[in-house]
């Protein structure tokens, strides 16, 4: 599929972005519950991963120690792992009108690969326009202090804290980058506060998406 052919697909395509412990995970399966409530067809999914051959190369990068890849050497296995996302589960779903929520996308690689050890970003970009050809339709990033979203993504204790590991001065650097991407890409971003109690930041997740699904039915706001 061209980019203009996958753009023009029925489906809703929605991403969550943000900095590790930000509460995003929470707010994609919410929206997903709420959406359904609603009586839309809903696909929830995550990157990297999301598909079969995407969840082997996830156990690959997420676990072990924080330096065992090249930044150059993730670029390639995200974008992968994107490719068989995008063919085997995004696509067929927004091909049948469905609404798709990912946790992370093409933003992600653009500032953990693309900026966190030297400027990559270029590369990242180069590598979608030819393997990936797709943006989401709606983003929302959870924007959150770097320090109070490490201490409860560390607080998790789980296996899969490649990232985390490298320290509060990547969390930093990486709010600031997904900052400056919502301008860069301002028709599809909405900054969303993450300090705020979870059922509020819920409401307003809910009500952008919904605002979203109105402009592209047609439906008056």
């Amino acid at each position: 599929m061209t980019s203009k052919e996958t753009a023009d697909l029925p489906g809703l395509f929605l991403t969550f972005e943000g900095i590790d412990g930000s509460g995003k995970s929470t707010q994609c399966k919410l929206l997903a519950e709420a959406l359904r409530f609603a009586g839309k067809e809903v696909v929830l999914t995550r990157e990297p991963g999301g598909s079969p051959g995407a969840e082997e190369i996830r156990r690959i990068v997420l676990e072990g120690d924080p330096d065992k890849w090249s930044a150059e050497t993730e670029i390639l296995l995200f974008t992968a792992a994107r490719r068989d996302h995008l063919e085997r589960t995004i696509l067929p779903a927004l091909k049948a009108g469905k609404v798709v929520i990912c946790d992370r996308f093409a933003d992600s690689t653009r500032m953990y690969q693309g900026l966190s050890r030297g400027d990559l970003r270029q590369t990242v970009d180069q590598l979608h326009d030819l393997m990936i050809q797709r943006e989401p339709d709606l983003t929302l990033l959870i924007d959150m202090d770097p320090e109070t979203g490490l201490s409860r993504a560390k607080g998790r204790q789980g296996r899969e804290e490649r990232f985390e590991d490298f320290g509060l001065g990547l969390q930093q650097q990486m709010r600031a980058g997904f900052l400056s991407l919502a301008q860069e890409f301002n028709k599809r971003f909405r900054v969303i506060d993450g300090t705020q109690p979870i059922d509020k930041v819920a409401a307003k997740v809910l009500a952008v998406a919904q605002d979203e699904l109105s402009i592209r039915s047609g439906e008056p706001q």
